[in-house]
């Protein structure tokens, strides 16, 4: 196979549409007693470092991270924190493609024929493996925008709870200075108002939130399931183009015989490319065993055998007998 077997190789399987359900969740709680092996969780922020003294570095990152709003601003460094992993992943796929094409050229200079088609073959599935690895950043990319969405719904809730807290204030420090103020009643149908509307921000934020938190995950779990698997196919199927390479050791003086496995090493790239278009994400039926583990016990009890009544009088008979 050409040195140019590397272009469009493989078609380039399409990441499954992932379908989301909406689901209850319960609400998170933090235990005192909690089992530090169950939680990555950082403990009091007391004793999160040792020397007190030690200034934070500062950059215009770090920077940006302090102007978000309180309430935005851990998920802000998370949704960051992802964006270095996609861009890993990246760089992950371009270096194995690199690798990939350099075993090819390097194969080519040998002048043998069995390492020259062998290591562009699998120089192939090298390459391919890199571009599931571009794939899969791409879908966790998709996964950071759903996190993106939770986070830009807590950047519009903090306005309705600062204005409430500042409602309230000054109703305190009023009753306070002037108990019998006139101004007190405006402030507190202001207060009634600011409620209400904080009231209806606060269930959108829950709502999105547990959707979208549903939805990033699962999406970044399925592309982890399909990168896992397809790279398991790729790496058979490379197992099997090395079974082809003879590295049986000869004496000084001998030759190898003749490299005739051409045909079947393009056939093992067929394979592989087959194997790759017909994989299927099996997470509908992975969910729908978890419904039926998560299923109510009566559901689950299976209905007692009725004899039939003919059976039931011939026992009777029997026994009268």
């Amino acid at each position: 196979m050409s040195r140019s077997s590397f272009d469009g190789s493989f078609l380039q399987p399409i990441l499954p549409h992932l379908r989301y359900a909406p689901a209850e969740s319960v609400t998170n709680s933090v235990s005192t007693n909690r089992n530090r092996a169950l939680s990555i969780r950082s403990g009091n922020k007391s004793h999160k470092s040792s020397s007190g003294n030690q200034l934070p570095s500062f950059s215009f990152s770090s920077l940006r991270g302090q102007a978000q709003p309180e309430l935005s601003r851990k998920l802000y460094k998370l949704i960051k924190s992802e964006n270095n992993l996609i861009n890993a992943h990246e760089a992950a796929g371009r270096e194995r493609i690199q690798i990939a094409t350099q075993l090819s050229e390097w194969g080519e200079q040998t002048s043998d024929d069995a390492i020259s088609d062998i290591s562009d073959k699998v120089g192939v599935i090298l390459s391919e493996i890199g571009e599931q690895e571009d794939t899969y950043a791409h879908a966790l990319d998709d996964s950071r925008g759903r996190l993106k969405s939770i986070r830009n719904t807590e950047k519009s809730v903090q306005p309705s709870r600062d204005g409430k807290a500042k409602i309230a204030d000054e109703i305190a420090k009023l009753k306070l200075k002037e108990p019998e103020s006139a101004r007190l009643v405006v402030l507190e149908q202001e207060l009634v108002r600011a409620e209400a509307e904080n009231l209806v921000a606060e269930a959108q934020l829950t709502n999105i939130t547990r959707q979208k938190l549903k939805e990033a995950y699962d999406a970044e779990f399925l592309a982890t399931i399909e990168r896992a698997e397809k790279q398991i196919i790729l790496a058979k199927h490379g197992r099997r183009l090395l079974s082809l390479l003879d590295d049986t050791p000869v004496v000084p003086g001998d030759t190898r015989t003749q490299y005739t496995e051409g045909s079947q090493a393009r056939q093992i790239l067929n394979d592989c490319e087959d194997d790759l278009r017909d994989w299927r994400p099996e997470s509908e039926e992975y969910v729908e065993a978890v419904e039926q583990q998560d299923a109510p016990v009566e559901q689950k009890q299976p209905v007692p055998d009725i004899e039939p009544e003919s059976k039931h009088a011939e026992r009777e008979a029997t026994a009268d007998a």
